[in-house]
């Protein structure tokens, strides 16, 4: 088959790539100049690279291309949308119809362009599904009581702070809720609460949207993830199962081990 993929940061849009190209998909990269790796080129069977801004040089070229099927891989910073980046007429016109500048309406209001335009946006992780977080213990080491005790806590303002789209993660500590996600990410979030609790314990939290699609803002957890937990004293990570992206797996749970840090993924919340 033959996908678009739109890529942001990380190590996400590559992965995809990577795993198109072996599965015998032809995958042309669209990747954003303010936020996408080099490494994108190698791993698209083409490229184009086009600025956040540039709404209607992307549907230009995904006609150019043939593309009726595309998906978002990789983050694009929200703060962005604050930024210097000058939208181009179609772009302006979208960011002038949503109520809110937050990720549903704007994704919402792209989905709906493309889809006018002939391109239909697709589940984001169709190429990655088995990178989505297993249900139950992923690390050696299980949750403890207190871990899973604040888990659970944490799952419900996480869930409640998803569902209203303002971020995607919590810090914990001691049934107590230290920091929530807004558009700083987080790992920013990890460093502000750790600053707050002076060495107490932290547990983090990431929870998905409740909307029944994955076409974007898919939770994501690498390498990186754990290295900032050790750096703020975060001792366990709460994941959606099924829901939620694990980069780099291998990687990410060595490390995880070496640190003796507790990850695991949960099902869905009682009521959800």
């Amino acid at each position: 088959m033959k996908f678009g993929i739109i890529a942001g940061n990380g190590r996400f849009p590559v992965l995809a790539l990577e795993t198109a190209r072996k599965e015998g998909h032809e995958c042309v990269a669209f990747a954003i100049r303010e936020e996408a790796a080099p490494e994108v080129e190698k791993a698209a069977a083409r490229s184009h690279w086009i600025s956040l801004g540039d709404l209607t040089r992307l549907i230009d070229l995904c006609h150019q291309e043939g593309i009726t099927q595309i998906m978002m891989a990789g983050q694009v910073k929200h703060t962005k949308i604050f930024s210097a980046i000058r939208p181009d007429w179609r772009l302006a016109k979208l960011l002038a119809t949503v109520a809110t500048k937050n990720t549903d309406s704007l994704i919402g209001a792209l989905q709906k362009v493309l889809s006018d335009e002939g391109v239909n946006l697709v589940d984001s992780t169709l190429l990655l599904k088995s990178l989505l977080a297993p249900e139950g213990a992923i690390t050696k080491r299980r949750l403890d009581s207190g871990e899973l005790r604040d888990a659970e806590y944490g799952r419900r303002i996480a869930h409640m702070l998803a569902s209203m789209d303002l971020g995607q993660s919590v810090a914990i500590a001691d049934r107590a809720c230290v920091a929530l996600e807004a558009m700083e990410g987080t790992d920013a979030m990890l460093r502000r609460a750790a600053s707050l609790v002076e060495g107490k314990p932290l547990r983090l939290v990431k929870a998905s949207s409740r909307r029944r699609h994955l076409l974007f803002d898919v939770p994501v957890i690498g390498p990186g993830t754990i290295d900032v937990m050790v750096v703020t004293g975060t001792t366990a990570l709460v994941v959606d199962a099924g829901r939620t992206l694990m980069l780099d797996r291998e990687i990410l749970v060595d490390k995880a081990n070496a640190a003796k840090i507790a990850i695991a993924g949960m099902g869905a919340l009682e009521k959800e």
